[in-house]
């Protein structure tokens, strides 16, 4: 990028949709401070190996809220898209007795990889910042032996959602409560048998969903008794130069990331034929087969 007569790098123009979805974020957010709404912090599970973690949250400004957390009845899908994020804050994130500060983008993440010696298994870091609550966000750390992982598609894989017919699926999203979701038979004993014949064995979610939904997604997965396991979602908002993210994109990009990272593990290949899962599964056996130790793709009737 040639530089600017100043001497600096010319700053590339948002896309259209993007400044206007700024712009409403801003009005919202002046109103919204003045009546006593916060800033929050909403933890994703994170993933890393000795050395490293990859940290994902997103900071939102929210209603005060007085009731009991725990208490989560008639949650429609609706809901978690009414989001009002907090741009460009500062975030301490806190692995290993490492502390490190980031700062969230336009949409309000933070999605960094910070160096933190932490053991392998299950651990958590801390993340704060001046006007919220700390939370802790738990962290898979993959021992450097792992061989074999489960990397799977969500929608029509794990959870029945009916993508391929649109207006159903838009229903089981939106305006169904959570709690009567519906989760495919058979899957989650399938995975956890062979998460027991696999000791040590991550379990990855990888979808086109938007991060709005990962609590609720969290919560179904482990109501129905899924193996845990970090969430690798999407952003459903305009980009830099374009109005909305490509799911297969996402996809594709997650797939060639977890082969640099894990350069040893080889995936088993979750998903199903409502949306593109075999065409991206068939590219990535391709270019890694090395990191491939089969597809399996459910058959939607």
């Amino acid at each position: 990028m040639p530089p600017t007569p100043t001497g600096q790098l010319a700053v590339p123009r948002l896309h259209r949709a993007a400044r206007i979805e700024d712009a409403i974020h801003q009005f919202f957010e002046r109103r919204l401070r003045r009546t006593g709404w916060r800033i929050n912090i909403v933890a994703y599970t994170c993933y890393g190996a000795p050395g490293w973690v990859r940290v994902m949250c997103r900071v939102l400004i929210g209603r005060p809220d007085t009731r009991q957390r725990a208490r989560l009845e008639k949650v429609r899908g609706w809901r978690s898209f009414t989001t009002l994020p907090a741009k460009h804050v500062t975030v301490t994130v806190e692995a290993g007795g490492v502390r490190h500060e980031t700062k969230t983008d336009r949409s309000g993440f933070i999605d960094t990889v910070v160096e933190a010696e932490l053991p392998p298994g299950w651990g958590t870091v801390r993340l704060s910042m001046p006007d919220a609550e700390p939370v802790e966000a738990p962290v898979r750390i993959l021992d450097p032996a792992v061989r074999f992982g489960i990397l799977s598609d969500i929608d029509d894989t794990v959870m029945v959602t009916a993508l391929p017919r649109p207006l159903l699926a838009a229903w089981n999203t939106f305006v169904l409560d959570e709690h009567a979701r519906a989760a495919v038979p058979g899957m989650a004993v399938l995975y956890e048998r062979l998460v027991t014949a696999h000791p040590g064995a991550p379990v990855f979610y990888l979808s086109t969903g938007a991060w709005n939904v990962a609590p609720t997604l969290t919560r179904f997965l482990s109501r129905h008794l899924y193996p845990a396991g970090p969430l690798l979602l999407t952003d459903w908002g305009p980009t830099a130069d374009r109005w909305f993210r490509s799911g297969m994109e996402h996809k594709r990009k997650t797939l060639a990331r977890l082969a640099r990272e894990f350069p040893d593990v080889r995936w088993l290949l979750v998903g199903d034929d409502g949306q593109h899962d075999q065409e991206i599964y068939r590219e990535f056996a391709a270019a890694h087969p090395e990191n491939v130790a089969g597809v399996a793709i459910r058959r939607l009737s």
